[in-house]
Parts: structure tokens; C-alpha cells; sequence
């Protein structure tokens, strides 16, 4: 399993012409799923993403993470993070889902497209 995390003011996710996801700003996550990753690793996964400290604080330092800041997360699935596409994508729907909803079910909504 392979994130990319990236801080956004707003972000979303277009599928032929319809939003199937958007944030108003947080964390957009590009989330690469090999076959073999097991529940622990999501779980590993999700607990490491939503504890980041790369939101600033009051002075300017980036010690809040975020939980701390109420911020939201669109979570993309990226199958390239793992550079072999020669038979094709190997996404694991089911894993992302449970990543999705372990990570901060009271902000998340899942669409897929």
C-alpha cells in the first residue's frame, strides 16, 4: 500500500463529467492497493494519514493534523503509484472502502465512478 498526501484548499473528483467527490479543503490522498495488503496495513495506513502534522498552528508551525483541524479528505485511487500497468489496473474497491470509513467515517462519503 502507497499514499501520496497532499494539503488542498478544496479539491474533487470528476467521472465522465459528474462529481463523485469533492472536499472544501484538507487532505487529498492518492492511494495506491496492491493485491496482498492486508486490514492491518489499512488500518496502519489510515491511523498514519489522519495523524500527519503538516497543518500550521497559531505561529506558523506545522504541528496539527487533520483531526486537529476539522479539515476533510478525498481519497483517489491511484493503481500508477505502483508503476506496473502492463495487465492492467489491480484495484482492490472493497480495501479502499474499509480505508475510506476506517479513516473518518463522520466526513467521508464514497462515491465511485
Amino acid at each position: 500500500m502507497k499514499a501520496v498526501v497532499q494539503r488542498g484548499r478544496q479539491a474533487k473528483v470528476s467521472v465522465e463529467g459528474k462529481v463523485v467527490g469533492q472536499i472544501p479543503s484538507g487532505l487529498v490522498v492518492l492511494l495506491g492497493i496492491a493485491q496482498g495488503d492486508s486490514e492491518q496495513e489499512a488500518r496502519w495506513m489510515a491511523n498514519k494519514i489522519a495523524n500527519l502534522r503538516i497543518f500550521a498552528d497559531q505561529d506558523g508551525k506545522f504541528n496539527r493534523s487533520i483531526l486537529d483541524v476539522g479539515g476533510q479528505a478525498l481519497v483517489v485511487a491511484q493503481f500508477t503509484l505502483y508503476g506496473d500497468a502492463r495487465k492492467g489496473p489491480d484495484l482492490l474497491l472493497s480495501h479502499l472502502i474499509y480505508l475510506l470509513c476506517v479513516f473518518q467515517p463522520d466526513y467521508i462519503s464514497i462515491g465511485v465512478g
